[in-house]
């Protein structure tokens, strides 16, 4: 059998501008070896995303220059197996963690007044973009806040957690504003893509037109200081207007974004 040299591909220029699987060559009628391989490699990482967990001490120890308490809490789902089989289990916090905080906040003094911000962690389908990521992003949103005088909630960080589940802790802990950070569901070249998902006034029961979202937030994505620049403007006009979701008009000019 004679061999099929690989032919390149006449658009391969445009891997300098994406990291998508655009323009890999052929060899016949199939991928050359090297672009298979890198297929198969990639979707053993987006497979291991789904399953890893919060490095959890690492992320402590991350979170404690910002010396603000941390509340380690768990949704219903008990595991990942029945996480990713019930999707409505990852919306709601157990009763240890929701009886939690309906102690802490009576015995705070902060029943009546509340905070203007939670900001909750949670593993999402990709517990590596938050090992990764949120350490960093929240440490420069909060030094921001805390600039505003902004009152902020001790930070949440979630086990097997879906987005809604930022709308029942902040609403225990009587938030004006949540911002969940949350791995997103991993892509062949994106296995640590971290989101962000914001929610005036959040309480249970919320669908996703009442949220505003920040996606793909990672070095080769969309970069930390990017991303906190957009959370502030998001957040400033929430407070401002009292809303959020499709009632809340993005005008962020991107192009304005500071390196």
């Amino acid at each position: 059998m004679s061999h099929l040299p690989d032919q390149p591909d006449p658009w391969a220029f445009l891997q300098s501008h994406t990291s998508a699987r655009i323009a890999r060559g052929r060899t016949g009628h199939s991928l050359p070896t090297r672009a298979l391989l890198d297929f198969q490699l990639d979707h053993a990482r987006a497979r291991d995303a789904v399953y890893s967990e919060l490095e959890r001490d690492t992320l402590l120890t991350q979170l404690q220059v910002i010396q603000q308490p941390v509340l380690q809490l768990h949704s219903r789902a008990a595991d990942r197996q029945q996480y990713l089989q019930r999707p409505d289990l990852g919306r709601k916090l157990d009763e240890k963690s929701l009886s939690h905080l309906h102690h802490l906040t009576g015995v705070s003094g902060k029943s009546a007044q509340g905070f203007d911000l939670s900001i909750v962690l949670v593993d999402g389908l990709s517990a590596t973009a938050i090992n990764r990521h949120a350490g960093a992003v929240v440490s420069r949103l909060v030094e921001e806040i805390r600039a505003l005088g902004w009152s902020l909630a001790p930070l949440c960080l979630v086990e097997q957690g879906r987005v809604a589940i930022g709308d029942e802790i902040a609403h225990a802990l009587k938030a004006e504003t949540v911002v969940v950070l949350i791995g997103e569901r991993p892509g062949l070249t994106s296995p640590d893509s971290m989101g962000a998902y914001l929610t005036f006034g959040p309480q249970p029961g919320l669908t996703d037109e009442s949220r505003n979202c920040i996606s793909n937030i990672r070095p080769e994505g969309f970069p930390y200081e990017a991303a906190v620049q957009k959370l502030l403007y998001l957040l400033t006009e929430m407070k401002t207007r009292r809303l959020s979701g499709v009632l809340l008009k993005d005008e962020f000019d991107d192009n304005l974004l500071t390196p």
